[in-house]
């Protein structure tokens, strides 16, 4: 079992910035694929970005390349998501999941572990 614990979300200004934590606090995470995903209302689960925790590449969608940046801390058992130049369209319930691979997963299915989220909202 691994439990992940989400961070950092507010309500920000578009052009903003935020970043996003998620932390395991009672095991490391080398081994896992970290994904960050975000939930708007009335709409699926999207990929954001991942982080395979061993080899330490690093995967985005479109949409945020450029802008996110995640990244990981081994002594913290931390995975960060830095947001910069936040957009309308960013708004959402953002969530972290580990699955046990060396493989970047991009389908929420493929993940064995969730945090609760966090609410990122951006006001236009």
């Amino acid at each position: 079992q691994v439990q992940l614990v989400e961070s950092g979300g507010r309500l920000v200004q578009a052009g903003g910035s935020l970043r996003l934590s998620c932390v395991a606090p009672e095991r490391t995470l080398r081994g896992y694929s970290m994904g960050w995903f975000r939930q708007a209302p009335g709409n699926e689960r999207e990929f954001v970005a991942i982080f395979t925790w061993d080899s330490g590449k690093t995967y985005y969608t479109d949409a945020v390349k450029g802008r996110f940046t995640i990244s990981g801390d081994d002594a913290k058992n931390t995975v960060y998501l830095q947001m910069n130049n936040l957009q309308f369209e960013d708004t959402g319930v953002y969530i972290c999941g580990a699955t046990y691979s060396l493989t970047p997963y991009y389908a929420p299915y493929e993940y064995d572990y969730w945090g609760q989220g966090t609410q990122v909202t951006v006001s236009s």
